[in-house]
């Protein structure tokens, strides 16, 4: 058997963790079957890096950030290695490089195109425990990219749809997926199961759990994934495309804080403006989110949308820079707010649903600026402050519908 391991920062923090972690490593090697793990970061080092670098140059490029940020999970990889070897098993750690993981050019959000699995499946014939450095990969012209935070659980999903691994196992400090944030709401659930489009717009809309892009790859390729804890042995969340019990009307609450609201006023009401809005956007790479349009007056119209909140400075500078080309009259900004949402694959069967959650807001006297809505999902625009009450106030509106 096959098994595609992959542990988060916090799980290999220090040295005693590193040695955990080696031990639930070894577990399954010495049951004979074959481990390939992939890594974070150990701890704080990510957010470290980037100090160090804003000492050196507030505004670093993104290709030398992704130079720097990249030697953290060399580290982790390189102790994991040593800790086995020291406990007496073979391993090796191997960087985005010598794996060749070639992603698109994109630096700081690259995406993964497709890896040379050689360098692997030669290691394991030689008994050895792989160790893979996450988050990372190499493009076209031989630079080190990142695949954004959280990129680990891409490149283990990655690289088990590859391998054609039999499990891919994603470790981390929560033992497995809940109905909210733990630490936000006391009596959050732990899920058994869910659905890759659950888990995907749960990680999409700011659930922690799993990296929103890991998903998509397990869901194209039929990785069956398990989150589970690396602190204890509690059996985790399964992910897979569909769940034995009956839908339950909402499977989760999530909050996205890295949220910004952007609003174009006074454009020009005719055909043709909100595509050159969106399309100089997507042109920068800016993802938009949430969008809203006024109906028209005085044959002008206002967009409003929503962007990472990391994104909103290059999104200010792009659109001033062009307001005459999307003839908006002028561009005002809110980076005060955050996203609130619902999750589940039983809400397009049954009616109510968004009745109950903005009843649940009302009741917490929370004000609502934006909502968008799909089959599976509703998400609202609220004041940054009011976000852990609006999840626990949510939460307990549907507790007993999880």
């Amino acid at each position: 058997m096959l098994i595609v391991k992959k542990f988060g920062g916090s799980s290999v923090a220090n040295k005693e963790r590193v040695y955990n972690v080696a031990e639930r490593i070894l577990e399954d090697y010495k049951e004979g079957h074959d481990v390939v793990v992939v890594l974070s970061a150990q701890g704080d080092t990510t957010d470290e890096l980037i100090a160090k670098a804003k000492e050196i140059n507030p505004n670093p490029s993104r290709r030398e950030m992704d130079m720097i940020l990249t030697t953290g999970e060399q580290q982790s990889v390189a102790l994991m290695s040593m800790a086995l070897q020291n406990l007496g098993y073979p391993a090796i750690s191997l960087n985005a490089y010598q794996v060749k993981m070639h992603t698109t050019s994109v630096y700081s959000n690259a995406r993964l195109k497709r890896i040379d699995a050689e360098r692997i499946n030669s290691e394991l014939e030689r008994k050895n425990i792989v160790l893979v450095t996450g988050f990372q990969g190499i493009n076209k012209y031989d630079d080190i990219t990142t695949l954004g935070r959280g990129g680990s659980d891409t490149t283990a999903v990655a690289i088990a749809a590859e391998l054609n691994a039999d499990k891919c196992e994603i470790y981390t400090d929560v033992d497995g997926v809940y109905t909210a944030d733990p630490r936000v709401v006391k009596d959050a659930v732990k899920l058994n199961e869910i659905t890759y489009d659950e888990m995907l717009e749960l990680a999409s809309l700011g659930a922690k759990v799993l990296h929103n892009r890991s998903v998509e790859l397990a869901k194209k390729y039929g990785v069956e994934l398990v989150v589970r804890s690396s602190l204890t042995k509690a059996e985790g969340t399964i992910v897979r495309e569909e769940c034995k019990m009956e839908k339950m009307l909402v499977s989760g609450v999530a909050a996205d804080k890295n949220v910004a609201r952007v609003a174009a006023i006074g454009i020009k009401d005719e055909p043709g403006k909100a595509f050159s809005l969106f399309s100089l956007l997507a042109k920068h790479n800016i993802n938009v989110d949430i969008i809203l349009q006024s109906i028209g007056r005085n044959n002008t119209k206002d967009i409003s949308f929503t962007v990472p909140r990391d994104a909103l400075e290059d999104t200010k500078k792009i659109l001033q820079d062009n307001l005459s080309r999307i003839s908006a009259e002028r561009i005002e900004y809110d980076d005060s707010v955050s996203k609130v949402s619902i999750v589940g694959a039983g809400m397009a069967s049954n009616p109510g649903v968004a009745a109950v959650m903005f009843e649940s807001l009302y009741d917490a006297d929370i004000n609502i600026k934006m909502i968008s809505t799909s089959e599976i999902k509703i998400s609202v625009l609220i004041n940054e402050k009011d976000t852990d009450s609006a999840v626990n106030a949510i939460h307990e509106g549907f507790k007993d519908r999880f």
